[in-house]
């Protein structure tokens, strides 16, 4: 099993409003700064989200990732996920290709709809729109993928007519994944069109999404893909300490911020309670957030609940963590958690 994590270049929420363009910086370059400890630790993967919101620094993924190819030889590079929807998929390729080069094959690109609505009018586009725009900028990725010249006409993007889009990646073909949050009509695109499928499971019980990891498979195979090619990866909260309880006590706050920001903002009720927090971070709940062990046994179960799991990668940046607590998460991911689960 293939192990990263993934990041939204957050910075805390109740300074992102004050913070200087030097500040930004900074958090840019300890982000760069993890992504190297990543490498170092062993680790596989790195992805990075795409938010258009003062508390995120990642409206520019794959620029933020070209950066993090010119330090780095070994990690996996991967968007997660681009916001697809709001936009211009010839754009988006170009830029994949050529982080694909600059990396020399590391890059990867995970194709979602976001969770956030942000990108829809900042980029002039009507949300009611949001499923048709997603199919189709979709369907014309995949068509760069697969074609270096190519002719194709859309509702929501000026036509193509014999025309070529370059540079080419150095991976043929490049990755690219359909990250979904959990509803059966985004799995079942992901098996009709047998691509890789990134499941992000950030609450409730990990073994409630079989259903959905089933139906894909199902799907997929229907449509004459292998099983090879139906390959699941999940995105989940999660944090290693040198103890569980302090694992959990360092890792609530900031997930405890966060999420009651997110509910308030959406209608869900009041703030996030640390019993809740604990009936997540329980044996069945998604969190992943104990010692190496622990960590390494959640993981574990979570692949075996799912019917088994390509990758596992770690969003640790909901929480409000010192440079010093994330670099001491990633080595004991690298260094004790990987070693327990090649066991």
């Amino acid at each position: 099993m293939k192990l990263g994590i993934d990041s939204f270049a957050a910075v805390p929420y109740d300074t992102a409003v004050t913070s200087t363009p030097q500040d930004c910086a900074q958090a840019l370059e300890y982000l760069l700064d993890r992504i190297v400890a990543m490498e170092e630790a062993g680790l596989d993967t790195f992805g990075l989200g795409e938010h258009h919101r003062k508390e995120y620094l990642d409206a520019s993924p794959l620029t933020i990732l070209a950066a993090a190819a010119a330090r780095t030889s070994k990690i996996r590079l991967l968007s997660a996920v681009t916001v697809l929807s709001a936009a211009d998929p010839v754009r988006v390729y170009q830029q994949l290709a050529t982080l694909d080069l600059l990396s020399k094959g590391r890059a990867g690109l995970v194709a979602g709809r976001g969770s956030f609505s942000e990108a829809f009018p900042l980029f002039g586009l009507n949300f009611q729109d949001y499923d048709a725009l997603y199919e189709e900028k979709l369907e014309l990725l995949l068509a760069l993928r697969d074609n270096e010249t190519l002719t194709w006409e859309g509702r929501f993007r000026s036509a193509l007519t014999h025309q070529a889009v370059y540079p080419r990646p150095y991976q043929s073909p490049i990755p690219i994944y359909v990250g979904v949050g959990g509803t059966p009509q985004s799995v079942v695109r992901a098996g009709k069109l047998g691509l890789p499928l990134m499941l992000a499971i950030i609450g409730g019980e990990t073994h409630r999404f079989r259903p959905l990891v089933d139906l894909y498979k199902e799907t997929g195979l229907k449509h004459g893909f292998n099983e090879d090619q139906l390959t699941v990866s999940v995105h989940s909260l999660g944090y290693v300490a040198p103890h569980g309880d302090q694992a959990r006590d360092e890792f609530f706050p900031g997930y405890a911020k966060t999420f009651s920001r997110i509910g308030q903002e959406r209608g869900w009720g009041g703030g996030v309670t640390r019993a809740q927090f604990d009936a997540v971070t329980h044996d069945r709940g998604a969190l992943i957030v104990g010692d190496p062990q622990e960590v390494a046994d959640k993981i574990s179960r979570h692949s075996e609940a799912l019917g088994g799991i390509e990758e596992m990668r770690l969003h640790m940046n909901v929480a409000e963590l010192s440079q010093e607590q994330y670099l001491q998460s990633i080595h004991l991911l690298g260094k004790e958690v990987r070693p327990l689960l090649d066991q």
